[in-house]
């Protein structure tokens, strides 16, 4: 079987500053695949050429073997990669329902009817649907992580795109958000999730891809990973937390 998604020698420069270089990549249906490496290691600028935001400068991307780095954003989403933004980015004076059901209505062209009714199976997976009349401009930073990842999954996406959604959370809004995750993994989908919450991300992928200076330092699986010293060596500061953690 052919992978869901399919980097080839992907690259993308900003002026003279090379942030992806030459990045080759497959990533099998229903695998969550971790992506970690320091700031600057160009984690989320990969992100963004596999969603559409941003165009490449070299290389193909094919999803469900069919190209798509030459398509907009808006198409890709719905042939099936939904996405979250590191920074929380919903629509502050619409309701929590609305802002999913934008998602669902025109992520995949439903009906108002169909729209509504993926909104709430997204809503109660998410933990949100007791607060579905909030305004999202009142959530609190859980609230707005699990909507962001709400808004993704109303677009019914082959391909779920995770950046950084555990960011600034507590470990206890950390442990809910993995369920979450877990669940999504359980109803087979497939998943790519840069994270700097490394414990978090090594207990849900199935594999990690570490990189840096936009180039694939090393993958494998993440008990691997952990112990590989090129890998701790580029962490270096958090080489203990990482051991601590995982091995608890």
């Amino acid at each position: 079987m052919a992978p869901i998604l399919q980097l080839q020698s992907v690259s993308k420069s900003f002026g003279a500053l090379q942030v992806i270089n030459q990045i080759s990549l497959d990533v099998k249906e229903g695998e969550t695949l971790g992506i970690l490496g320091p700031n600057g290691a160009g984690k989320t600028t990969l992100l963004n050429l596999i969603s559409g935001d941003l165009a490449l400068d070299t290389g193909t991307i094919f999803f469900l073997g069919e190209p798509v780095h030459s398509i907009p954003a808006s198409r890709r989403c719905q042939l099936g990669i939904g996405r979250t933004n590191q920074i929380p980015k919903p629509f502050e004076g619409m309701t929590v329902l609305e802002n999913v059901l934008v998602g669902a209505t025109y992520g995949q062209n439903k009906s108002q009817n169909e729209g509504y009714k993926k909104s709430a199976e997204v809503l109660e997976l998410t933990g949100l649907y007791d607060q579905r009349d909030k305004l999202a401009g009142n959530l609190r930073l859980l609230e707005r992580k699990r909507l962001e990842l709400a808004r993704a999954l109303a677009t019914n996406p082959d391909l779920l795109l995770l950046d950084e959604i555990a960011g600034g959370l507590t470990d206890h809004e950390v442990a809910e958000l993995l369920t979450v995750i877990r669940t999504l993994k359980e109803q087979g989908r497939t998943i790519i999730w840069i994270e700097h919450i490394v414990h978090a991300l090594v207990s849900a992928a199935d594999r990690i891809v570490a990189i840096n200076f936009g180039s694939v330092l090393i993958e494998g699986n993440p008990a691997s990973i952990l112990e590989n010293p090129m890998f701790r060596q580029v962490y270096l500061g958090v080489e203990t937390e990482i051991t601590a953690k995982d091995h608890a």
